[in-house]
């Protein structure tokens, strides 16, 4: 535990025992009796109790971002050794993949698979990058992209996992035919289902296995 987070446990349970004598005060204010005058006490503490109420909200809010920065620190630092690439590739392939709906776990399968983490790789039909994204499919996304911009990381990330993204879609959360059209192209995986063929070529299958899709 970091210890940021530590400080914010401790600032909760503070402002929390804060709020339970407060309540008390004010559950033995309400048993007073009528001579005791509650109403100038009661007053005062629904005030301050409201108040330590919305600070402990606070905190947990607070306590709420610590826990998932280091929950997306250990992921960095995990698959950074897990794949043997540095951390700003690692954390750069965690967040994107994020941003674009598609499971991290996946998002590095898939880049080891394409590309072995090599940013300049480049295939005899002409994909690039880490993702091995067509030039063609990429400007479907951003019209007048260049190759060299097709290079760049975040840029070949994006859209790498936008267009599985979007065949995930297309094919219903069908995560084998979405991989097979990544690889092969949609319309040649739609033109072998049409004609009652499989278009399983072997792609799919090794990205799958020991896969274990989040939810």
């Amino acid at each position: 535990m970091t210890k940021t987070t530590q400080k914010l446990l401790l600032q909760g349970g503070g402002i929390l025992v804060g709020a339970l004598l407060v309540s008390s005060l004010g559950g033995w204010a309400r048993r007073a009796t009528a001579d005791d005058q509650p109403a100038p006490v009661t007053a005062p503490v629904t005030g301050e109790l409201r108040s330590l109420t919305q600070e402990l909200e606070a905190a947990k809010g607070e306590l709420a971002v610590a826990r998932l920065q280091l929950e997306r620190a250990d992921a960095i630092i995990e698959y950074s050794g897990r794949y043997g690439v540095p951390a700003d590739l690692a954390a750069a392939t965690y967040d994107i993949a994020l941003a674009e709906g598609v499971d991290p776990v996946l998002a590095f399968r898939l880049v080891r698979l394409e590309s072995g983490f090599n940013p300049r790789a480049k295939s005899r039909e002409g994909a690039l990058g880490l993702t091995q994204v067509l030039p063609s499919t990429a400007r479907l996304y951003e019209p007048g992209l260049t190759t060299s911009q097709l290079y760049e990381r975040d840029a070949n990330l994006r859209l790498g996992f936008r267009y599985l993204h979007d065949l995930l879609d297309r094919y219903n959360g069908r995560l084998d035919l979405a991989l097979l059209a990544y690889n092969r192209g949609p319309g040649r995986v739609t033109e072998l289902l049409n004609s009652g063929r499989n278009p399983e070529n072997g792609y799919a299958a090794t990205l799958m296995k020991g896969y274990r899709r989040k939810g």
